[in-house]
């Protein structure tokens, strides 16, 4: 088992971490604890999880797996609201969308790869 903070998956995380705090000093006033606040949050949430999934086995994994996509989605529709108000600008946008293109596909693939290893192994 590799550490955590070596994985590819983990490395894009803390690059999306980054972005949010850009996003957080983009947004107005108004909407930087409420908004810029959740979407901090739940990028941290996603690099708990991956750090939870690596230490993790079997089902668990794929737990953990899950709960990554599943911040990924809410992360991915806050930036695009934020978006689509002109909240932020076109540049974070497309950036953001790039790493959470990278994470999601990086933790699809995790997650294909754990269920496929479930299935191959020897019933106990």
């Amino acid at each position: 088992m590799a550490l955590y903070s070596d994985l590819p998956i983990y490395k894009h995380g803390c690059d999306l971490l980054s972005l949010a705090l850009d996003v957080q000093t983009q947004l107005p006033r108004m909407y930087k604890r409420s908004l810029g606040e959740k979407i901090h949050g739940k990028c941290v949430d996603m690099l708990e999880a991956m750090a939870m999934a690596n230490a993790s086995r079997d089902i668990a994994r794929v737990e953990q797996i899950d709960t990554l996509l599943q911040r990924l989605r809410a992360t991915t529709a806050m930036l695009r609201v934020s978006h689509d108000k002109r909240l932020i600008s076109h540049e974070l946008w497309a950036q953001s969308v790039e790493v959470l293109d990278a994470v999601g596909s990086q933790a699809g693939g995790w997650r294909k790869q754990t269920l496929k290893n479930l299935s191959a192994a020897p019933a106990v």
